[in-house]
């Protein structure tokens, strides 16, 4: 398998957009990476400056060592996965998958023997026969990881392969791919838009934005350790809660102070913030961190009015709106509340966060 490194990569389109502003990363030998991102951070970009299907602009890529900026992507020895399957619908799904073994003149008992292995792994050896048009969609996907697999590449590389998948079958290819990529002990490369998926199969996650990388981190540091308000936002579901408003000292006691309540801060959180000079700042906190005052004894100063109610089964999500934004609470399903319910709320004041009004960076 292999290591994949960038130094500083560049890619500029016509009319110099630029789609990814200097990205430098290491991917080591047999490691799950996850790009993730909203649409145009320039994920999917950087994937396909991978696998050698977009030129370089600027900066080095190295695959095991060796410099590919210039190399064939047929000699990159690299497999990629697309979001659609692109299976030949004439061909058989054993033909499907020793395609490219056929083009690469491999010997016919050792492609037998290949696409036998990779469909006993995916569990797809009673379809060889079939053709795609008579397997369903996480069948057809199967096949195309089977394509991929029976290559034995250096680097599997994944574009949103999922997206095309209903939610419950989106949930069993995941684990799949988990199990994939512990049975192979491979290198892979792994794009998607969701959140749920990179924090659920990735080793490290890659955080993109407007072609820049904001954090690379594992995905339980991601959750719990936000470089910036964005980062923040976008890894978990459902999001954090965002409140801007303004700093307060008075009687040794630093207060966050919003349009309609107002948060006693502890004084080493004070200290940190005055050492910036900061009138205005913007806290963020999860929805599972906004207290129920009717079912925690912590003393409760905040009531809110709720909103929106949803229930998700074992949880319960509570909308209500606080100086013009959205807010989100997680609650039991044993509590039961309903729009319009007054509710009595905390901040668990160990679990906020701090963001710097105009870079976003996280303060404390």
């Amino acid at each position: 398998m292999a290591k994949v490194e960038l130094k500083n990569v560049t890619k500029v389109y016509d009319k110099n957009v630029k789609a990814i502003k200097g990205a430098s990363l290491t991917i080591e030998d047999k490691e799950f990476v996850v790009l993730v991102g909203p649409s145009g951070c320039g994920k999917s970009t950087l994937l396909r400056m991978i696998a050698g299907l977009e030129e370089i602009s600027g900066g080095d890529l190295y695959i095991d060592g060796n410099r590919v900026n210039d190399v064939a992507p047929k000699d990159r020895d690299i497999a990629m996965v697309f979001q659609n399957y692109a299976l030949y619908p004439h061909m058989s799904v054993f033909d499907n998958m020793a395609f490219g073994l056929k083009l690469r003149k491999f010997p016919k008992e050792d492609i037998r023997k290949r696409v036998q292995d990779a469909a006993e792994i995916l569990d797809i050896d009673s379809y060889l026969d079939r053709k795609p048009k008579a397997l369903s969609g996480g069948q057809r996907q199967r096949v195309a990881l089977g394509r991929a697999i029976v290559r034995k590449p250096k680097v599997f590389l994944f574009d949103e392969p999922l997206s095309n998948l209903d939610a419950k079958l989106r949930g069993q290819m995941r684990i799949e791919i988990n199990r994939l990529h512990t049975r192979l002990q491979s290198t892979m490369i792994y794009v998607t838009h969701d959140q749920i998926e990179a924090m659920t199969m990735g080793d490290k996650i890659v955080v993109l934005k407007d072609g820049v990388i904001q954090q690379v981190d594992s995905p339980l540091n991601l959750y719990q350790n936000p470089a910036n308000r964005f980062v923040a936002g976008f890894i978990g579901s459902p999001a954090m809660n965002f409140i801007s408003g303004e700093l307060n000292a008075s009687n040794d006691q630093t207060h966050f102070i919003a349009e309609n309540f107002q948060l006693p801060l502890s004084k080493e959180i004070s200290r940190s913030l005055e050492s910036q000079n900061l009138q205005q700042v913007t806290i963020g906190i999860r929805p599972e961190n906004i207290l129920d005052g009717n079912t925690n004894p912590s003393p409760s100063n905040h009531e809110i009015t709720v909103d929106v109610v949803e229930p998700v089964g074992n949880e319960v999500f509570l909308y209500f709106n606080t100086g013009g934004k959205n807010i989100c609470m997680r609650t039991s399903p044993d509590q039961i509340y309903r729009p319009n319910d007054k509710i009595p709320i905390n901040f668990d004041s160990e679990k906020l966060y701090f963001f710097h009004p105009e870079s976003e960076a996280r303060l404390v």
